[in-house]
């Protein structure tokens, strides 16, 4: 205390008493921080900067009184403050200059807040000498030896009644003082800058183990982790890249380098923005810059080159993933340039395992991943699909069904159909929908032939299958490579596109819509599908068994073959909507040939080695139940062939024998609500013919004639046969559409009247 009581040497004249009450207040029992140690290294380390100060005397008063007053936990900004109030108050009384005492109570108040500009700010406009080295001295506290300051820190901690606000506290000044220079004349920076940042390292680290941080770097933690693992995603996603084409159909000149390269760049970026993000060095953000220029850049180029779309060349796959791979480097670049932005030095000293950063490290990835798959994958598909298709048409209304007399005319003819034909018509509320060999889907106004709208994939030169569904309201297009899309019977504007994993799916029922699935031999699966293509339910009977369904407007019936041990083959009744299952039963032999009629289930009851049926059994849907039991003829010798028509069930047969030389063919129209025989016709028409059977229940073959191509009308009142006219291929089957007989021409569909 001597020691300290002879540095005030005499500041003021006549001021002893004022020295002595100064030294007792820094000496007071009541004090736990701010002791008299403190004062000497102030002042201490004030005689070695006094010389940049414009008013020494002024300068020294303030160190002397700066602490003079402290309450235990007070702070810096309340102790200068108070002690500013004390200098206006007792320095008048020494007859101190009031100018001086202005500036001594100026210089005390600045003490309120230690903390220096940022590393990076521009320096003030106008320099203060005597503040700079008032507050250089005050700092110097934080270079004093490692167990001298350890000492004063825990005084100062100690100095507050709450432990734990005290450590908070001190833990955001002491960053608060590690994201500045500490220092604000270039003297005290070469003499304490760093010694004064390793005891404020030392004592972060500290109280980093003393305080619960379970969230504390979360924010760098992502970035780092955004930057790392989206490079990774770039270059899984250009590696995908390098094995699709640019365009459709693929040039053999088309180069799969730039992929290639990018996949590299983007390979070995990844830990280069790991420690770009974890650094707040020049080097580290022009590094993170470059790689965002470069995928911007790239961006830029893979955008003009696209590919100009027309029917013959479409977008391939390569264009919209990489460009995906290109935004997610983008995004890595970013990720690390800001966070090597928002990086301090202080970051540096936050805990390195604590939750938040390692849930930060364990989200991420897992964010990236679900961007792949639900994001970036959905979306490059649906790039393809919308950059490659196009619809044309008038977008008349559509005419009515007509329907054919079969009186030898024709009434329309389709204009030339490449690679299409009758056959492969299928039926809509708005038309007659043809498959064309160049991945075209076209509608035909069923009045008049003419084209209602033409639906075209650039990426596609196979002939699609196409099924009608909802009731004629939507279409069904499955093209080779793409999977099913959901077309708009009406104008031909695509409404979905089936889930990738539904492409493998095979179209059971069109309409209730049913799909299979065989995972493994004999393990079939039958799933009802929305015409979206989104799976409502999937009945999974087991392994080694196979399925065959039909459906009705509410339910759903399966006949279950199993191929292994002992187990009979089943029938069984699921829900339409729900899957639920509402029957089950062995039958004594396995029925085949299921059709739909008048809301039953008729099945063929097999009779021994032949393709002829013992019997026809209509089946209740809901209940499982017989509704009745129609007895095949045994004399009948050929293929039972059963098609629905209206409300009746007409079966083509022939009778017997099953030779080159019958010419023989029987139609039976049987009801189906009754199950008894409507009417019955033998005509003499060859029975291996193909048949159509329209609506109203008549059976129609085309057969060539010595003097051209004649249609054997087959109905309740027996055969007719009518010549047809030139052009009309009998080598086709006719199709029939409703009441409306479609043949093929040259290239052309051909309705006749």
């Amino acid at each position: 205390m001597v020691a300290l009581r002879e540095r005030w040497n005499e500041l003021i004249p006549g001021s002893t008493a004022l020295a002595d009450d100064l030294v007792a207040r820094y000496v007071g029992r009541n004090r736990r921080a701010y002791r008299d140690q403190y004062l000497d290294t102030v002042l201490t380390a004030l005689d070695s900067l006094i010389q940049l100060s414009t008013d020494p005397t002024s300068v020294r008063l303030a160190a002397w009184f700066h602490r003079a007053v402290h309450e235990p936990g007070g702070g810096p900004a309340e102790d200068a403050e108070s002690s500013a109030r004390l200098v206006e108050q007792t320095l008048p009384a020494y007859g101190v200059d009031p100018i001086r005492i202005a500036e001594v109570a100026r210089l005390v108040r600045l003490t309120g807040d230690l903390a220096t500009p940022p590393v990076d700010s521009y320096a003030p406009p106008r320099r203060d000498a005597n503040g700079d080295v008032l507050l250089d001295a005050v700092n110097a506290t934080l270079a004093t030896a490692p167990s001298r300051y350890a000492a004063q820190a825990a005084e100062v901690r100690r100095d507050t009644g709450d432990r734990a606000a005290a450590s908070q506290r001190r833990y955001d000044e002491v960053r608060e003082l590690l994201d500045g220079h500490l220092y604000r004349t270039q003297l005290a920076r070469q003499r304490m800058g760093t010694a004064a940042r390793t005891n404020l390292q030392a004592e972060l680290a500290g109280l980093d183990s003393e305080l619960p941080a379970p969230w504390r770097g979360w924010q760098q933690a992502a970035l780092a982790a955004t930057a790392t693992f989206s490079a990774i995603a770039a270059a899984v996603v250009s590696i995908a890249a390098a094995g699709a084409s640019w365009q459709v159909p693929a040039l053999e000149s088309e180069t799969g380098w730039p992929p290639v390269v990018l996949a590299v760049l983007a390979f070995f970026s990844a830990p280069v923005l790991f420690r770009c993000a974890r650094s707040a060095s020049q080097r580290a953000r022009l590094i993170s810059g470059a790689v965002v220029a470069v995928a911007a850049t790239g961006l830029l180029v893979a955008w003009a080159q696209v590919p100009v779309t027309n029917p013959a060349l479409g977008v391939g796959l390569r264009v919209p993933l990489l460009i995906s791979a290109l935004l997610l480097l983008l995004v890595a670049g970013t990720a690390g340039l800001v966070a090597s932005l928002l990086r301090t030095r202080a970051a540096r000293f936050l805990p390195s395992r604590n939750l938040g950063q390692q849930l930060a490290w364990l989200a991420v990835p897992g964010l990236i991943a679900l961007t792949l798959l639900l994001i970036v994958q959905p979306v490059a598909r649906n790039y393809v699909l919308n950059s490659n298709e196009r619809v044309e048409g008038a977008h008349r209304p559509a005419g009515e069904m007509p329907t054919s007399l079969l009186d030898g005319k024709v009434a329309w003819v389709s204009r030339a159909l490449s690679g299409a034909g009758a056959e492969e018509a299928v039926g809509t509320k708005y038309g007659i929908a043809i498959p064309r060999q160049t991945g075209v889907v076209e509608m035909l106004d069923a009045a008049t032939g003419e084209l209602r709208w033409r639906y075209t994939r650039s990426d596609s030169d196979e002939k699609p299958n196409i099924y009608a569904t909802a009731n004629g309201d939507l279409l069904i297009a499955e093209f080779a490579d793409i999977g099913y899309l959901l077309l708009d019977a009406n104008t031909g504007q695509r409404k979905a596109a089936w889930p990738g994993r539904t492409r493998d799916h095979s179209i059971q029922q069109a309409d209730p819509l049913l799909t299979g699935e065989q995972v493994s031999r004999g393990s079939d699966k039958l799933s009802g599908v929305d015409p979206d293509g989104r799976q409502r339910w999937t009945f999974e009977p087991g392994s080694c068994t196979d399925i065959g369904a039909v459906a009705t407007r509410d339910t759903v019936v399966t006949f279950l073959g199993h191929s292994c041990g002992d187990k009979p083959d089943e029938m069984t009744g699921l829900d339409l909507k729900t899957g639920k299952q509402l029957w089950s039963k062995s039958p004594a032999d396995t029925y085949r040939r299921p059709t739909v009629v008048g809301g039953l289930v008729v099945v063929a009851e097999p009779g021994g080695d032949s393709d002829v049926p013992a019997a026809l059994i209509a089946v209740e849907p809901r209940t499982g139940e017989t509704k009745w039991r129609w007895p095949v003829p045994r004399n009948w010798a050929c293929r039972t062939l059963l098609n629905p028509a209206g409300k009746l069930l007409v079966v083509v047969d022939c009778p017997g024998p099953d030779t080159q030389e019958n010419r023989k063919t029987i139609v039976t129209a049987i009801d189906a609500t009754t199950g008894k025989t409507a009417w019955q016709s033998t005509a003499a028409v060859s029975p291996r013919a193909r048949v159509a059977v329209t609506t109203d229940a008549r059976v129609v073959s085309l057969v060539r004639g010595s003097d051209g191509c004649f249609a054997n009308v087959i109905s309740r009142t027996g055969l007719r046969q009518v010549r047809l006219p030139n052009g009309i291929s009998c080598s086709r089957d006719a199709r029939a559409v409703g009441n409306l007989l479609l043949t093929s021409g040259n290239g052309s569909v051909i309705a006749l009247r």
